[in-house]
């Protein structure tokens, strides 16, 4: 497809969005993702699914062409397939996630590059000088090192070697806590709803001094001290903290009372 094809195809897929039109487009282009691609291709056997990406980036650049702008699809597009190759290597060169950061996809792909332009120049290539060279973070530069050259373990690896055929892997010996678990997190979650449900009913039924103690002091982010209600009550301190006692002793009666075992998860300072 010439130049003038293109335009005119281009102009009329802009108008219509005819999936044929687009098509047309994308299949007078397929060479250049091929070309883009081997460039990228670090074996033989990732060929295939570098162009499959690159492919996805030609034909997300066919949607957002413009061809008013005197640019041709082939330099607009380039610039898409290289951004899906790019991401794709980085999404599997391992199986964490090396470059999640702008300046960590910066240094992924350009780290050697540089390192290799210093060292012909007679610089040491310390991360300092690299990150000079790439405008990022000293310590940005050490942790991509250390991303790279840091190899892979599998969680069903032996935790000793020889230790295959005995179910002592390593997976075991990261088994996460029982309280981060989801079910155990329901569970709290729905049993804290409960507590403050039954004390929220709880406190409806007082009056007096024992209402003031249970909303100001029990249930207050910022509890007034008890000297402050023993010179509201007119009794001594020591009086007032025994009121505020025999209280939440109700509080634990009344809790055990509605929900029974399910308590125990919960506590409540006496």
């Amino acid at each position: 497809m010439d130049r003038l094809q293109e335009h005119r195809c281009a102009s009329e897929y802009v108008k219509g969005r005819d999936p044929l039109l687009a098509a047309s487009l994308v299949k007078a282009n397929l060479r250049l993702v091929v070309k883009i691609a081997r460039g990228y291709c670090r074996s033989q056997s990732d060929i295939r699914d570098l162009i499959q990406e690159g492919n996805l980036g030609l034909i997300h650049a066919v949607e957002r062409f413009d061809p008013d702008r005197g640019v041709k699809l082939s330099s607009y597009a380039a610039w898409w397939i290289r951004a899906y190759i790019l991401k794709y290597t980085i999404d599997n060169w391992r199986l964490v996630k090396t470059g999640t950061t702008r300046a960590q996809r910066r240094l992924f792909f350009a780290l050697q590059k540089e390192r290799s332009k210093l060292e012909g120049r007679g610089i040491q290539a310390d991360p300092r000088e690299i990150a000079a060279t790439l405008s990022v973070k000293e310590q940005e530069v050490t942790a991509m090192l250390e991303r790279i050259a840091a190899g892979e373990t599998s969680l069903d690896a032996p935790r000793r070697f020889g230790e295959w055929d005995l179910g002592n892997n390593l997976g075991d010996a990261l088994s996460a806590s029982s309280t981060l678990q989801p079910d155990v997190q329901v569970e709290h979650a729905e049993l804290t709803h409960k507590v403050r449900r039954n004390l929220k009913a709880f406190g409806d039924r007082l009056h007096g001094r024992d209402r003031e103690i249970f909303r100001r002091r029990l249930l207050n982010e910022d509890p007034v001290t008890l000297e402050t209600l023993a010179i509201r009550f007119g009794v001594t301190r020591e009086r007032t903290r025994q009121l505020e006692a025999r209280l939440k002793s109700r509080i634990r009666t009344h809790l055990e009372q509605e929900l029974g075992d399910s308590l125990e998860s919960t506590r409540i300072s006496a």
